[in-house]
């Protein structure tokens, strides 16, 4: 007997827990590569139809705020992405009966379920990335690429539709079939991304006002990370942390109703 098998199994770890996710997410992507071309499609078919329709209707118009519309585009992707994979993946461990299995994991159900959401929303990326490469080509538009600011400004950014998506899992684990209504949430988005921030200061502190005042202002004027005011940063971060924590208690408190309840693995 040698002494790895003789000090038994090692126990995994948060890290152990985070490669395996990765690497589930990787494989779904790998394997099924169908769904997520067809996303991509289906959205470039709807900025399509929103460049040349409202080239069509509004002319001039609409050519000279393309660079908003497109970040505004960018930022929705990302957010749909990440709101509608914690939630629909939540809705469907409900549909396949495999919920309890992670509720009986070591770490937790609502640990695993945080990093199988950051998993997704590396996913979206990739894939939002894709879909802006192509807006750019087919309205021939330059934007102020900067990677770095792009990233911390939209990763903050989501963080807070990230909480709403573990809201909505909390509420599908409770009442199961709600997903109409939840869908409803992503049409929401686009007011949220269009909302005049600067003008009415109280609408930073929605869900994705703030963040998309910044991006457009990374993208559009080239204002890198550390050009913003501290307290813009600061009020991205608090928003960002406040909404995820607060999805994330709804969430651990709808499974521990649904618990008592004796309905976490009824379908």
């Amino acid at each position: 007997m040698t002494a790895d098998e003789a000090s038994g199994p090692r126990k995994a770890g948060y890290y152990h827990l985070a490669r395996a996710v990765l690497y589930r997410e990787f494989l779904l992507f790998v394997r099924y590569p169908a769904n997520a071309i067809g996303g991509i499609v289906i959205s470039l078919f709807f900025f399509g139809v929103l460049f040349y329709g409202g080239r069509m209707l509004a002319g001039q118009a609409l050519t000279d705020s393309i660079e908003g519309i497109i970040v505004g585009y960018f930022l929705w992707t990302l957010s749909v992405g990440a709101y509608s994979s914690i939630s629909n993946d939540i809705g469907s461990e409900v549909q396949w009966g495999t919920l309890e299995r992670h509720v009986m994991t070591p770490f937790g159900f609502a640990p695993v379920a945080l990093l199988k959401g950051a998993a997704k929303v590396v996913r979206t990326f990739l894939i939002s990335s894709i879909i802006l490469a192509a807006m750019l080509l087919i309205t021939g538009t330059r934007l102020e690429l900067h990677v770095g600011t792009i990233v911390v400004v939209a990763s903050l950014s989501i963080l807070s539709v990230l909480g709403l998506g573990f809201a909505a899992g909390g509420i599908t684990v409770l009442y199961k079939r709600v997903g109409n209504w939840l869908n409803l949430l992503q049409f929401g988005f686009v007011v949220l991304i269009s909302a005049p921030a600067l003008e009415v200061p109280w609408l930073k502190v929605l869900p994705l006002a703030h963040g998309s005042d910044l991006l457009q202002r990374a993208m559009v004027d080239g204002v890198r990370l550390w050009e913003f005011p501290p307290a813009d940063v600061a009020l991205l971060v608090a928003v960002a942390v406040g909404y995820l924590g607060l999805g994330y208690a709804v969430f651990q408190a709808s499974t521990r109703r649904a618990r008592r309840l004796g309905v976490l693995g009824d379908y």
